[in-house]
């Protein structure tokens, strides 16, 4: 087959982009959201894809990434995926909730503990995997189920209900985790459904990413972003270092444990937690602004600096490298190349 090219190659130009598919089309809803409101308020179709839809968009990217977790793939990646649940989200929100009974909601030098959390107890699966994908071996991928996990307002909810630093009622808990519950058991029922749902979040990410960026104020950004970008510089240093430290003392990785920094990062869905928390306890309300952006300028800076740290550190022990591919030396070298281009097309 011929392939097709692209006279403006958008969606490459995109994915050279660390997180590109979910920062780019952010900052252009956050663009008309500011400039020209009502533009997108003419109802219809066209309101309802790219102002009102990002709700229903992230909750069909939490039930398909549910049908992705079946008991064969779980399997022998749990202790992985068990070890960067703990030391990722777990450890990091425990602590920034007692910063929170100590300090209030308002936090320190401008970010809130709301910010602080919806930042720091989750991971950017699409980074883990593509870094994983060049150079972990199949527990590190398989760990991406962490990521299913942690990637949404789950934990910061939770964190935040059990401190008593809001109210948050049981039934947002279960409406926020049935779709990823009902998406486990449909996958596992009939897994054909998981192979069609599979590229849905690829698909829609872009979308939901350009209504939830309709709701942040460019104002907001100037006044959040230096704090964000300062936000982001702990982030991949902090929590990627105790995903590190997991790796090494837990897992006994050995020279390869750096991989776990590639882990100190945050997702693109959390830019929406701030507002989702906010929803289920007004009171937060005031912190949501600035939270929202704080968070964005988060999500770019740690997809960064978590993969820069990670590859240093391999670089260093002179782990930089697929440890698939050392497995298939033996190979012939027409079969090894072959191989190698397998793994990292």
């Amino acid at each position: 087959m011929t392939p097709v090219r692209s006279r403006l190659p958008i969606y490459d130009t995109l994915n050279r982009i660390p997180g590109g598919l979910m920062i780019v089309p952010l900052i252009l809803g956050s663009i008309f959201g500011t400039l020209a409101p009502d533009a997108l308020e003419i109802g219809s179709f066209t309101t309802a894809l790219f102002k009102d839809g990002a709700m229903a968009f992230m909750a069909l990217v939490i039930f398909a990434t549910g049908m992705q977790i079946t008991p064969r793939n779980a399997g022998p990646i749990v202790g992985t995926a068990s070890v960067i649940l703990l030391t990722k989200s777990l450890i990091p929100g425990v602590l920034i909730a007692g910063l929170g009974l100590a300090t209030g909601m308002e936090g320190l030098f401008g970010i809130s503990i709301l910010a602080m959390l919806a930042a720091m107890d989750n991971s950017n699966g699409g980074i883990w995997l593509a870094f994983t994908g060049r150079y972990g071996d199949q527990r590190d991928r398989g760990a991406y189920i962490a990521s299913a996990i942690n990637d949404g307002p789950f934990f910061t909810l939770i964190l935040i209900g059990a401190s008593g630093l809001a109210d948050i009622p049981l039934e947002v808990f279960l409406a926020a985790i049935i779709p990823l519950l009902l998406g486990i058991l449909a996958g596992n029922l009939d897994p054909k459904w998981t192979e069609v749902m599979r590229p849905v979040p690829e698909m829609v990410i872009p979308f939901f990413s350009f209504g939830l960026g309709t709701g942040i104020n460019l104002m907001d950004v100037v006044q959040g972003g230096i704090t964000g970008v300062g936000l982001g510089l702990l982030v991949a240093p902090l929590t990627g270092g105790l995903v590190y430290l997991g790796y090494r003392y837990l897992l006994k990785r050995g020279p390869r444990s750096g991989i776990g920094f590639a882990a100190g990062t945050t997702a693109g869905n959390s830019i929406a937690t701030p507002a989702i928390a906010a929803a289920a306890d007004p009171s937060l309300q005031a912190y949501v602004g600035v939270a929202t952006t704080q968070v964005a300028a988060c999500v770019l800076v740690s997809a960064l600096l978590a993969p820069a740290i990670a590859s240093w550190l391999l670089k260093r022990n002179g782990e930089l490298k697929s440890p698939d591919a050392e497995v298939e030396a033996p190979l012939s070298t027409s079969t090894a190349h072959m191989t190698d281009q397998a793994i990292f097309k």
